[in-house]
């Protein structure tokens, strides 16, 4: 999975290759509504998660991050 970063990076070298100035507009198009349907997005809170996960994928969740997100690779920071 890329990072949000990558992503767009990704994107705007796709950008960068249209010739079609009818494209370049739907996207400009596209583009601009998604930015003012962002704007009706209501903030989110750490407590609107809550009861989302089961008690199995919670568990399967917990497993998973101790099992790669709390070893450390020492060889990465020499």
């Amino acid at each position: 999975m890329y990072t949000t970063d990558a992503r767009k990076l990704r994107l705007i070298d796709e950008l960068l290759k249209i010739k079609s100035d009818t494209v370049l507009a739907k996207i400009e198009k596209l583009l601009k509504g998604s930015v003012e349907s962002a704007k009706d997005v209501p903030e989110l809170n750490i407590h609107d998660f809550v009861g989302i996960l089961s008690d199995k994928e919670a568990r399967i969740m917990k497993e998973a991050i101790a099992g790669s997100c709390e070893t450390i690779d020492e060889d990465v920071w020499k």
